[in-house]
Parts: structure tokens; sequence; C-alpha cells
């Protein structure tokens, strides 16, 4: 298995070139650019770092098609992989954070992703994308969802062609991933719940068209371990919100009761409580009112890697439980102070799995 980082989009595009110098020189494989509405626009944020590099691979993650059209999001993806050389991977997933934060002008909510089809949708993406990716002429595409209706050919592709990786959760997603892409990135999936992923992932496997080349299977994990403990922990009650086990729908919940992680009756208190948990990042208080500070370092412990440095052995053992059950990849969020989070990973995480 290797290690990963995933850096967030906030951070300027000459801070990025510089964190990825860093991790290339600690042997982490890939460098993952944030996707957020209100920051960089995550292919220039990694142009700095594709000219100062040149091993590490550079991925965008997540990208919807339904927040840019698989024409553009090709025309972007091939541009940043002709000046990397060959280096740049696409993670296209259905929803993501700009995604979730556009509106439907029909009903004046949110997109209905239910109604969106958005497996089909991420599927014609992946197929749109490759093909202008491959450099080769195309008579246009024709899909459910998407479609070009004029001829394309990307003639200024030289380098490797770009990777395609979904952004996969559900059985269908997790499928179609393993049936038509390059790789998948999963979200904050626990040890346990991982060899039934890869289960989901292996169907489609056994269905592909064509042999897959290197296929990668990768988890995002957030990263909050820091020098001082109380430091560590404030960030990761502010973050607990967006751990994919604690958001809603709360699939998530279910497998830590399972797990005897929380009861039935903590599953529901953190369901109806769910904004609160959201509060400690928004007010900036690190603090979630009115839920047990047991509970919540439960669930900080669970779905996180948090402490202090002399915590590092036990994460590296977790790690190592990722690598059984068949990850190939694991993609460590770093949230404040990256550099110095880097650093910390490249010498005290990455030799253990080289």
């Amino acid at each position: 298995m290797d290690i990963e980082i995933i850096v967030g989009s906030e951070n300027h595009p000459n801070k990025i070139a510089e964190i990825a110098v860093e991790a290339e020189k600690a042997g982490i494989r890939t460098l993952w650019h944030s996707n957020f509405p209100s920051d960089w626009d995550p292919f220039i944020g990694l142009v700095p770092a594709a000219l100062a590099t040149s091993k590490i691979r550079l991925g965008v993650l997540a990208l919807s098609p339904y927040e840019m059209h698989p024409i553009r999001i090709a025309s972007a993806l091939v541009s940043l992989n002709e000046l990397s050389n060959g280096r740049a991977i696409i993670g296209l997933g259905g929803g993501g954070a700009v995604a979730l934060s556009i509106g439907d002008g029909t009903t004046g909510g949110n997109l209905d992703f239910r109604k969106m089809r958005i497996v089909r949708g991420v599927r014609e993406a992946a197929e749109i994308i490759y093909r202008m990716a491959s450099g080769k002429a195309n008579r246009g595409y024709k899909g459910d969802i998407f479609q070009v209706t004029r001829p394309f050919h990307l003639k200024h592709v030289r380098a490797p062609r770009a990777r395609i990786f979904t952004c996969s959760m559900g059985p269908q997603m997790l499928h179609m991933g393993g049936r038509i892409a390059d790789g998948l990135q999963i979200g904050d999936v626990t040890p346990s719940r991982t060899p039934d992923v890869i289960a989901d992932v292996q169907v489609g496997l056994d269905k592909r068209a064509y042999p897959a080349d290197d296929f990668r299977v990768g988890n995002f994990w957030a990263w909050h371990i820091k020098k001082d403990r109380e430091v560590s922990m404030f960030e990761a009650r502010s973050q607990l919100f967006a751990r994919a086990e604690i958001m809603p729908p709360n699939i998530g919940l279910d497998h830590l009761v399972q797990d005897g992680i929380i009861s039935d009756d903590e599953a529901q208190l953190v369901r109806d409580n769910f904004m609160k948990f959201m509060m400690a990042m928004i007010d900036g208080s690190g603090n979630i009112r009115d839920i047990p500070e047991d509970l919540v370092q439960r669930l900080i412990d669970e779905v996180s890697s948090s402490g202090d440095y002399d915590e590092i052995d036990r994460e590296v053992e977790r790690y190592r439980q990722f690598e059984r059950a068949g990850l190939t990849d694991l993609a460590l969020r770093v949230f404040d102070d990256p550099m110095d989070a880097v650093k910390t990973i490249g010498a005290r995480v990455v030799p253990h799995f080289r």
C-alpha cells in the first residue's frame, strides 16, 4: 500500500508546490487537491506543483460532471497532465462540495441527486473524458445524461494518458468504478468495512471489457496528528461533522453500532444533533454542544487519526489493517499546518509501507 496526501483548496498554489516538493522527497505517491466552491480552482492550484516536481502524481478530488461539463473537465485535466508529463488524475464523483452548493432553478432547492441518475452520469462523464484524454479523434458522444454534439480531438496530447478515478461509496457506484475506471477513491471507510467495499469493487472488475492496468483503490482518511494533543483534538472535533460515517444520511453510524463502537441510542443522538457537530467548525469553538465528551472521543478515535506523536505507532497498525483488507493507497487528508503534517507522515508513516 502507498501513502498519499490530500491538501485543502484554500492553500495558495505556490504553497501547494512547496508541499508537493516535500511530499515527493518523502516518497508519497500522490498529492490530491481538494475542490471547494470558495477556494482556489484545483487545476490551476496544481500547476506550480506540476512544474516543480517530476514524480509525484497530482490529482483533483473530487469533481462532479454536474458542476462542470465533462468536455471542460477533460480539457483542464489534459492541460495539467501535459504540464506534469503524464502525472494527472481526476477523482470523478456525483456530488461533492461544489455540486452540493448549486441550486436547482426549477425547484428553488438543491440538486436532487436521486433523480439525476448519478451512476449513469459519472459513467458517461468518465467515458467522454477518457476519449478526449486519449488524444484520438472522436465523432462526438451521445449519452442519456451528457452529449457532445460536435467532433472533438485534443491534438496537443503527448504525455501518457491522464488517469480517471471514480469517487464511489454506494454498491452501484463501486461496481461501476471497478468496471470502467482506472481506480477508485472511497471516503472515511473504516478497516472493518473495507473488505465489503473491496468485494463490491471486485464485482465491477470481474465485468471489465478490458483488463485493468494497475487498478488502484484508495481511501480518504483524516489525519489530525499533532505535536500537541489538545491542538489535535480541537481540529478533530471541528472536522468531525465532515466524516462520512457521521454526516447525513448517517449510513456509517449503523456500521459503528454493528461494530460495538456506539449504541443505537447514541447513533440516534448523533442523527438528531448533526447541526451541532457542524457548528463546532462554523463558530470556531471546536465544541460539540450537548453531546457527551466520551461519545465524541469514541467517534474521533474510530473515524480519524488523532492525538500526539505517541499515537503514530497505533495509527500505523490501523493502516496495516487497511492494507491487509485490500487497499492499494491510503490518502491522508491534512488540515492546519500541512507542511508539518507531510514531514511527519514522510518520516513516521511512509517508511512502514515501502
